[in-house]
């Protein structure tokens, strides 16, 4: 990273704090969820027949899934992993992400799997929610088929908009606030400068699963645990990138995920790479997608970004392409600089952990 993008990224920290300090929630603050309880580690499960002729295959997920979840707790059985994590009376959110369309969305076969470790840990169906922003969105990827009889699937807003100012599905005592708005809105009306949680969050769960898909994103990046919480669960996120050098993605998320009802209630992490992206994001351009063939977990999701950010920067460089944090615009990817930042900020906010020395990523391959 150059030198002029490092003292971008210390200024920006300074930032950060300061719009965390203006940020609004009633949620208890004594015990933040984040980084969890396993802070720095990573597993990483890798099985070669996972996906063949671009289909999920439910036996291989299952073990990937199952390998995942006891190696990240250390507990001696996948259901014992389960249940320390989870228990009877959680009402749970599945915050899925569906921006990548049918070709690049976590798989309803890792969705089952998730309910079955939620269900041996005491949390029924009834109370599981699978959530997202956008429900025309959601739909379109056809997640709603996804979900047992008595499964909840709820969304903020209806559909996505430029304006993104609706508070139907948002709660106005839960909002970060920071002084950017878009062009031409009034910065004296308050709700331009606050992105308000959705109520899914903060009145009708107490924790919620992530499940991001490894992918590169334009104005951050890439788009994995940190963006899938930030710009999957507030309202009023285009001012975050709203062209490619209007572009403040890198404080945007970190100070987003550091609200009290986000972070509490974040408890488990598990990135779908699978299939994933290294260019083109986040919509999922079929020249971009790559089949990993690995899952990822973590409670920690600033470690499992930067176990990320290298697996896509690998890619790119084994198909002749810079790095993120070097890369410029072309035809595919619009914004000047990627905003990889936000998450070394998220780490130096106690988000969880960015050092690599303290990154503990235990790899394993299922035959």
């Amino acid at each position: 990273m150059t030198t002029t993008r490092r003292r971008l990224i210390v200024n920006s920290v300074a930032a950060a704090a300061a719009a965390a300090a203006n940020s609004q929630s009633r949620a208890a603050t004594s015990k933040p969820g984040l980084p969890g309880p396993f802070p720095g580690r990573v597993i990483a499960v890798e099985h070669p027949r996972s996906i063949l002729s671009n289909a999920y295959q439910a036996e291989p997920v299952r073990q990937m899934m199952q390998k995942g979840i006891s190696s990240l707790t250390g507990a001696p059985s996948w259901v014992d992993g389960w249940r320390s994590l989870f228990e009877k009376g959680d009402v749970v959110g599945v915050k899925v992400s569906p921006v990548g369309g049918k070709n690049l969305c976590s798989d309803g076969l890792v969705l089952q799997e998730v309910l079955a470790g939620l269900e041996q840990a005491g949390v029924p169906h009834k109370d599981v929610i699978v959530f997202n922003r956008y429900r025309e969105e959601t739909l379109a990827a056809g997640i709603d088929k996804w979900l047992p009889q008595g499964m909840r699937l709820e969304a903020a807003s209806p559909r996505y908009d430029e304006w993104q100012h609706d508070m139907g599905g948002y709660d106005a005592d839960h909002y970060m606030e920071m002084a950017l708005i878009k062009p031409g809105e009034d910065f004296n009306d308050v709700h331009m400068r606050r992105s308000y949680v959705a109520r899914v969050v903060t009145k009708q769960i107490n924790k919620f699963i992530n499940l991001p898909v490894l992918k590169h994103h334009q104005s951050a990046g890439v788009t994995i645990c940190l963006k899938n919480m930030s710009h999957g669960m507030v309202n009023n996120v285009n001012r975050s990138h709203t062209t490619p050098t209007l572009n403040a993605c890198g404080i945007f998320i970190p100070s987003v995920v550091s609200l009290p009802v986000i972070r509490e209630k974040a408890t488990l992490h598990i990135c779908d790479a699978v299939k994933a992206s290294f260019h083109g994001g986040p919509g999922g351009k079929a020249q971009y997608i790559w089949e990993h063939k690995t899952m990822y977990f973590a409670t920690d999701p600033v470690a499992l970004d930067k176990t990320g950010l290298k697996v896509i920067d690998a890619k790119r460089k084994q198909a002749g392409m810079l790095p993120l944090a070097l890369a410029k615009p072309d035809n595919d990817s619009h914004y000047l600089n990627s905003q990889i930042e936000h998450i070394e900020i998220a780490g130096m906010l106690g988000l969880g952990v960015f050092d690599d020395a303290k990154i503990d990523v235990q790899r394993f391959s299922l035959a």
